[in-house]
């Protein structure tokens, strides 16, 4: 197989996030559990789930705010477990 890459994303409550990559693997990760253990300016705003839910997908990644605020490897998403 190829590039690994998010073909969807929707929000599945409590600052998590349901994904469906391009191999079919679905995974529901959560992020609050990230920016609660990794306190900084540029993250804590999105503790705020109306703004957590803000996020988009680009290049096959899901990212928060205009310049890529927050940013994961798919890699880490597909395995659920970001650190």
């Amino acid at each position: 197989m190829g590039k690994l890459y998010i073909i969807s994303a929707k929000p599945a409550g409590n600052l998590s996030v349901s994904l469906l990559f391009n191999d079919n693997t679905k995974q529901v990760v959560n992020i609050g559990d990230f920016i609660r253990r990794h306190p900084h300016p540029q993250y804590n705003k999105y503790l705020d789930e109306a703004l957590f839910e803000s996020f988009t997908l680009e290049d096959g990644n899901i990212v928060w705010g205009d310049d890529w605020d927050m940013i994961f490897p798919v890699e880490d998403l597909h395995s659920g477990v970001i650190s």
